[in-house]
């Protein structure tokens, strides 16, 4: 296994990448998670790539990217284009290495992303209403002015860079079996796996590596069916970090000769992971980065014994968040939406309210409306917001509101 060739860098190159990454980016927390391995029926461990700097593993890749620069190429400053994470990385290292940098950002960009890039001394340019459009202009800046272009990863640094991840991981968990990455564009995965294959072409201990994308933005997935590197027309999600409508060229390289599987997971899932990481984990994490317990939680992937998922950032608008955490709830049958129709006299909300009690359901809000969409002259429409613990606890409220005569439309 040692004459094991692969594109992109060497493990040489990663790990020389690791010396440079060190001066900047720390190296991540290994958390256990009892309940994913209960879950999953074996040990489960979470690198939380949530905790770097900056919020994300995307320092790691764009500073070892600017220490490679000549001077030259320094003082004609990079530019990049980001909705959020690789925007912030490369601000961060360009400060810290004194390069100026322009970031191309689309309008409408979560504020929070905005500001922190600002913050880390870039000028920052909105332009498009798309990262694609941003990377256009981004692209176009650099071969106007010479500023050298940053790519998020498609590059043998920035993969170099990320790869960093994958030999900590083999420090930090050495019995590790399998390893599950997010994927957008590919370098992180990429960067892990090619870290974890040369590896194992020395010390013959072979990890296997997983892949989860979301399903309205999986360019690997087909890619991987197919054997070549295809595009898709990706659809909005939540998990707007991984969004990408191709794989990266080099990234799917090695990806096709490195990873084992890719899957992928839904929106509703996604959330359902960041409330398990808020509440079980007490981790805030990105519906990008959340995407690998996703897998797990429904049980995408199976049998692999020591695993670690890779939280890969932290990074979410609190706007969001608030969205999200509801969408999870829901997800999880922890939140129900229902509309009951009721005869319009005196207390029956007060009727239906005694019955919520009795069983234990938190109501969190309610609408009383005698406007809906097919409502008799003489009916009202009760919409109400409520709090259950799970699948159970809803099945027992709603029969105990058929139960009294009512008939509840439900909406989770």
């Amino acid at each position: 296994m040692s004459d094991l060739t692969l594109a992109g860098p060497t493990l040489a190159e990663i790990q020389e990448a690791r010396a440079r990454v060190a001066k900047v980016a720390r190296v991540t927390p290994m958390e256990s998670s009892r309940f994913l391995a209960e879950v999953l029926g074996s040990p489960v461990h979470l690198k939380c790539e949530n905790l770097q700097r900056t919020g994300s593993y995307k320092i790691r890749g764009a500073y070892n990217r600017l220490t490679q620069l000549s001077e030259d190429e320094r003082s004609h400053g990079v530019v990049a284009a980001s909705a959020g994470n690789h925007a912030q990385g490369v601000a961060f290292a360009a400060r810290e290495l004194g390069i100026p940098a322009t970031i191309f950002m689309p309008v409408g960009v979560a504020l929070p992303k905005l500001q922190a890039t600002r913050e880390y001394g870039a000028d920052v340019v909105l332009s498009g209403h798309s990262v694609e459009q941003a990377l256009r202009a981004a692209q176009e800046f650099a071969d106007t002015t010479g500023a050298v272009f940053i790519p998020p990863f498609d590059h043998p640094d920035v993969i170099a860079g990320q790869g960093t991840v994958g030999l900590e991981i083999l420090e930090q968990v050495p019995d590790v079996d399998t390893v599950i990455v997010p994927i957008g564009g590919g370098g992180l995965i990429s960067g892990i796996a090619s870290a974890l294959a040369q590896t194992a072409a020395v010390t013959g201990k072979r990890v296997r590596v997983i892949g989860v994308q979301a399903v309205n933005a999986a360019p690997y997935a087909v890619s991987m069916k197919r054997g070549v590197r295809t595009d898709i027309e990706a659809q909005p999600t939540i998990a707007d970090g991984i969004a990408v409508a191709k794989p990266g060229v080099l990234n799917f390289e090695i990806v096709r000769d490195t990873v084992d599987e890719v899957v992928t997971v839904g929106d509703d899932d996604t959330a359902r992971a960041i409330l398990v990481m808020l509440e079980r984990a007490k981790l805030v994490v990105e519906a990008a980065g959340a995407v690998g317990v996703a897998a797990v939680l429904t049980e995408q992937v199976r049998d692999l014994g020591t695993t670690v998922i890779v939280l890969s950032g932290g990074n979410i608008d609190p706007l969001m968040m608030e969205r999200v955490i509801g969408r999870g709830l829901s997800a999880a049958e922890r939140y129900l939406k229902m509309r009951i129709g009721l005869p319009d006299r005196p207390g029956q909300l007060a009727r239906v309210s005694e019955i919520l009690a009795d069983v234990n359901a938190n109501v969190v809000e309610v609408l009383h409306t005698r406007h809906g969409r097919g409502l008799q002259i003489s009916e009202v429409e009760l919409e109400l917001s409520v709090e259950t613990r799970g699948p159970g606890h809803v099945d027992e409220v709603l029969q105990r509101l058929r139960d009294a005569g009512y008939a509840p439309d439900v909406d989770f």
